[in-house]
């Protein structure tokens, strides 16, 4: 159980961290990028969360919004892993234009 609340911890620190460099970059394909690995993160997070609940109680209710919870956080980690993909290049290409200038 102790492993589920450090990669709790771990995922909404990435969260934060990329969200405040997705905040604070100038690039606007850069930014998307940023925020596809923010909602990566989140949805870990929230998939962690929905998995220790399994653990905390074994009440229906309790495995019912785990459950939730898991496919929610799963969902959101499958859109920020296609967002990703799908920005990586672009990214890497707004890179090369701006160091090239």
């Amino acid at each position: 159980m102790s492993v589920f609340v450090a990669l709790i911890i771990f995922s909404l620190a990435f969260y934060l961290f990329y969200r405040v460099k997705a905040y604070r970059s100038n690039k606007y394909v850069e930014k998307k990028w940023l925020s596809a690995k923010a909602s990566i993160a989140l949805g870990l997070f929230v998939t962690f969360f929905g998995v220790n609940q399994f653990f905390l109680n074994r009440s229906t209710i309790s495995l019912v919004i785990g459950s939730i919870f898991i496919l929610i956080g799963v969902a959101s980690a499958w859109a920020g892993y296609r967002a990703y993909k799908h920005y990586l290049p672009q990214a890497i290409e707004e890179a090369k234009q701006q160091t090239a200038k």
